[in-house]
């Protein structure tokens, strides 16, 4: 983009603070803008596939991620209600000599952490706190900033404020699936749980993900089943009836596991919604990028690292085009092939993984006969991206 204008970021998660990073990379300054007032440390668990690790590790951030991440072995699926083990796909050393890149599992909090601190170094970066917008964003942005910015880019989340500015926006649905997220120190797992690898647990209309959290020597559980949407006030809450329904979900499941999920401190809960096919930009100055374009369920475990392909790919699209509208055209263009095939992979895994009678019996018969490496070689797409 001809003269480098300065680029306005709404919203400081890790789509907005990796798409800020990538942006001075290209020369541009960024300007982030965030309605709260601090950045708290929020969320659980995160998976970083390599897909993702490898673009945060040419933003020179790979000794910061190695001192709290950690590298499972291996991705396991097992029956949750005989703990048969079905299906393995190495990752470990593995996943660095395949794929070019680290498989981590870390706090979601630790990544927003060292993406800040990494733009607060940048001086080419600019962190806005308590800035909240509403009506025209860019009128909204020079006022809050005092200058224009000569693209905008909507980085805020599911309940985005940016995607009203833009015509034929996709809308938010809900998927008709929740998610239990717990945090469970170690001591507390259930045995079946393993400190070196990420472990799906597969049983009727439900599955739950399990995988060690270093710094707080606990197991990240996501546990996702059927259910409803909620108000606000409920979703996110803590309550011991939260528990009972969590295990009321879970409760044909081996008991070692149901006994965990009862035993709990406390459960998050989550209903999970999508954003649909719509426009990704206005034509002219604002577009969207992660959750706020293309929210999608967690069953590829891609939210976050589709964010980041994102970030890197938009900050090349401004890099290499006249104007920014042209560059917008380009990143939808690459993106949007990209987002619909890892959804539909999401909608695969969570057909496969909530299977049931006949299904759930011709499920386990195939991933026996698959051997780690075909596994391995059926994300070489997925996870191979960019390498």
């Amino acid at each position: 983009m001809h003269g480098r204008g300065p680029i306005a970021i709404v919203g400081a998660g890790i789509a907005g603070l990796t798409t800020a990073l990538c942006l001075a990379r290209q020369g541009f300054e960024a300007d982030v803008l965030e309605q709260a007032e601090a950045l708290e440390e929020v969320g659980a668990g995160l998976q970083l596939s390599p897909n993702a690790s490898r673009i945060l590790i040419e933003l020179g951030l790979l000794p910061e991620l190695q001192a709290v991440w950690s590298e499972p072995v291996a991705i396991e699926l097992v029956d949750g209600c005989s703990l048969r083990p079905l299906a393995r796909v190495p990752a470990g050393i593995d996943a660095r000599s395949r794929w070019a890149a680290p498989y981590g599992v870390l706090h979601r909090a630790s990544l927003q952490r060292i993406l800040l601190d990494a733009l607060l170094e940048e001086p080419r970066c600019h962190l806005h706190l308590g800035k909240s917008i509403a009506g025209n964003p860019a009128e909204t942005i020079a006022d809050a900033i005092g200058r224009r910015p000569a693209a905008i880019v909507g980085a805020d989340g599911i309940r985005s404020k940016v995607r009203a500015a833009i015509p034929g926006a996709g809308s938010v649905r809900f998927s008709g699936n929740v998610a239990w997220r717990l945090m469970v120190p170690r001591a507390q797992a259930a045995e079946c749980l393993s400190g070196d690898r990420v472990t799906a647990f597969l049983g009727p209309n439900a599955h739950l993900v399990a995988y060690p959290i270093r710094e707080a020597d606990s197991f990240n559980i996501v546990a996702i089943a059927g259910g409803s949407p909620t108000d606000e006030a409920w979703a996110g809450n803590n309550s011991k009836e939260r528990l009972r329904v969590l295990a009321a979900a879970f409760e044909s499941w081996h008991p070692s596991l149901l006994s965990m999920l009862e035993n709990a401190a406390s459960a998050t809960y989550w209903p999970l919604s999508t954003v649909g096919e719509g426009a990704w930009h206005n034509g002219r100055d604002i577009v969207l990028i992660g959750d706020a374009a293309h929210a999608m369920t967690p069953f590829a475990a891609q939210g976050a690292a589709m964010a980041i392909e994102d970030a890197r790919e938009l900050a090349e699209c401004l890099a290499g085009c006249a104007d920014p509208a042209s560059a917008f055209a380009r990143y939808e263009g690459s993106r949007k092939p990209r987002i619909n095939r890892v959804r539909s992979r999401g909608a695969f895994n969570h057909f496969a993984y909530h299977a049931r009678g006949p299904l759930r019996i011709g499920r386990d018969l195939i991933l026996s006969l698959r051997s780690p490496e075909a596994l391995a070689a059926d994300l070489d797409w997925l996870y191979g991206y960019g390498a």
